[in-house]
Order: C-alpha cells, then sequence, then structure tokens
C-alpha cells in the first residue's frame, strides 16, 4: 500500500491528503505566485481546496505571516477558480 502524502491546511489546522490542498510558493526570487502542478522551486504553504478556507487564510492574513511576503490579489482569485473548478 503506498502512502498517501499529508500536509496541514494553514488556514483550518486540517491534516488532507497533499492532493487536496493548493499550494501557495515564494519563489527564490520572493515573487508570491499559485503553483498550479505543486512543484514550484521555493517555499511553500498549503490551503484547503475550499472557497471558505481561502477566504479564511485572506482574512487571517496566514499566507503573509507563512511567506513574510505580501500575497498579491490575484493569487487569491486563482486559487478560488482553481477550487471551483475541481468542485465541479
Amino acid at each position: 500500500m503506498k502512502k498517501i502524502p499529508m500536509r496541514k491546511c494553514l488556514a483550518t489546522g486540517e491534516l488532507c491528503p497533499k492532493a487536496e490542498l493548493l499550494r501557495v510558493v515564494k519563489t527564490p526570487e520572493g515573487n508570491v505566485i499559485f503553483d498550479y502542478s505543486s512543484r514550484a522551486n521555493g517555499h511553500g504553504a498549503y490551503i484547503k481546496c475550499d472557497v471558505d478556507a481561502i477566504n479564511l487564510a485572506k482574512q487571517k492574513k496566514v499566507l503573509e505571516k507563512a511567506l513574510e511576503a505580501e500575497i498579491p490579489e490575484q493569487v487569491f482569485e486563482a486559487m478560488i477558480k482553481e477550487a471551483n473548478a475541481r468542485k465541479n
């Protein structure tokens, strides 16, 4: 039986399979991006693939604290778009 990698959602504190989470990365250049592939180079942070969790993360500013950088609005928009796409 293959081991399923687990990660903790910063917004909710839940342990979830890595495939059910969205990854935001602070690249070595200092840019903050939404990582569609979950393989980008840099320091990553995970949020549950749920619009409520994304909004909670935005409200609590957990990504800013974890990545020590300002998160652009388009990152949150991309995460919400991806969460809605995965739901359907």
